[in-house]
């Protein structure tokens, strides 16, 4: 068995992670400060510690629609569902569902998002309130207009500078519904002010194929000629990157990432997954997703990285692809990068941000526990989550939230979810047809 650690933390970081029993190396002191003494021991006796998980990409409010959109095509999914009940949305509904999205990440031990959904403000609130680390990217279409773009523009840089667990990243919807123009603008402002930006790209082979007979280029060339790679990027999806593009992401690959959702992928019937072997070689960052439980149904990454391990053997054709140590690194270094924070997320080494997840594994599903790597990919429940931190601060106690009121969020979401799923208003908000 391994030897048992103390992890030491102080200012929301990790300072030291010893031999049980042994004195950490003194912090330096500044002249003419007191030393602060640890306000809590936390005894993780019997547990194990892993870096709070990092969901790459979802749109958190849409745990409201959990359920509502089942055994459709992606045309459908889009079109008679998704985008239809999206007309209904307000700033308390997605408040709520925010709200319920951060209890149900935090309790499965993920402990940063990566958003992409409209409202971002409300969001950001429901974050916040509940201690949880996010990035956030306003979403919009092109056909919203100048002055929607703006509005979204602006919520970015009211986002960036809220909260110190709050970062925020530019949102255009994707390359089949923002203009070149657009797109354009987006980079410009990112590259301008330090921001990132957050889309989807070549989420299908047909969506790339669309792109080829419309505009002469696949949807990656397109990020490429509007600058959008230049500033720095995070894809969604791209199952459509095809060989042609991988060289245009290299050049690239110290800003753009892509996160995948392996999920998603094998519901909507959507033809091969992400190329991971591919993006790998080409030493491009990937990080591990849900997307939004309209479609995966939970915010469970421990779900996600166990498909990705599956698919991916799978679509080899190679039972050693994809082997644990892999997995896991790209459920946590690999996902702090993509999430843009490479070196503050994503490990448990001194200087790192205290975002920790305590796993009990006395259950029968994880016994015996021969090697504790199979069991995170392969066996581990969310309901194995007994201890949270994020910077530092419990947010999850003995599988208790300790800063949302539970019963009450669930209250408010089942109170709301029918208003938001409703279809007799009629209208959408777009139409899917890249």
């Amino acid at each position: 068995m391994a030897t048992a650690q103390d992890i030491h933390l102080a200012d929301s970081l990790i300072t030291a992670i010893v031999p049980t029993g042994t004195k950490p190396p003194e912090p330096p002191q500044t002249a003419g400060t007191t030393p602060v003494a640890p306000v809590e021991a936390i005894d993780g006796t019997g547990l194990l510690a892993v870096p709070g998980l990092i969901n790459s990409h979802t749109h958190s409010p849409m745990v409201m629609m959990r359920g509502a959109a089942e055994d459709l095509s992606i045309d459908d999914w889009f079109n008679q569902r998704i985008w239809p009940m999206e007309v209904n949305l307000t700033p308390e509904r997605v408040r709520v569902g925010a709200r319920l999205a951060c209890a149900e990440m935090l309790l499965a031990g993920v402990t940063t998002f990566v958003d992409h959904y409209f409202h971002a403000d409300q969001i950001a609130q429901a974050a916040i309130e509940s201690g949880i680390r996010a990035d956030l990217a306003p979403t919009y279409f092109s056909s919203v207009g100048p002055e929607g773009i703006d509005a979204a523009i602006a919520t970015t840089r009211d986002l960036a500078t809220l909260h110190p667990r709050i970062t925020a990243s530019l949102g255009p919807h994707a390359t089949y519904t923002v203009s070149d123009d657009d797109l354009r603008r987006t980079a410009d402002v990112a590259r301008a002010e330090g921001l990132r930006i957050h889309l989807h790209a070549a989420e299908t082979e047909a969506q790339t194929q669309a792109s080829v007979d419309k505009h002469g280029a696949t949807p990656i060339e397109i990020l490429d000629r509007t600058g959008v790679l230049d500033a720095g990027a995070l894809i969604a999806h791209g199952c459509g990157i095809r060989a042609t593009d991988l060289p245009i992401l290299q050049r690239y690959a110290d800003r753009t990432a892509v996160a995948t959702c392996p999920k998603v992928y094998l519901k909507l019937a959507m033809g091969n997954g992400t190329p991971i072997k591919q993006l790998q070689e080409a030493g491009i960052p990937i990080g591990i997703g849900t997307d939004g439980a309209a479609v995966h149904n939970t915010l469970d990454v421990w779900e996600s990285l166990r498909l990705l391990a599956l698919t991916q053997k799978h679509q080899q054709n190679n039972a050693e692809s994809m082997p644990l140590s892999e997995t896991l690194r790209l459920a946590t270094r690999a996902s702090a990068a993509a999430a843009g924070q490479p070196h503050s997320l994503g490990a448990l080494e001194p200087g790192r941000q205290a975002d920790i997840t305590l796993l009990d594994l006395s259950a029968p599903h994880n016994q015996p526990l021969h090697d504790p790597r199979a069991a995170l990919v392969y066996s581990v429940r969310a309901s194995d989550v007994h201890t949270v931190l994020v910077a530092g601060e419990v947010v999850v106690r003995n599988r208790q939230l300790t800063k949302l009121n539970l019963p009450e969020v669930l209250a408010e979401a089942s109170a709301l979810a029918h208003t938001l799923v409703d279809l007799s208003n009629g209208g959408t908000i777009q139409h899917y047809a890249p």
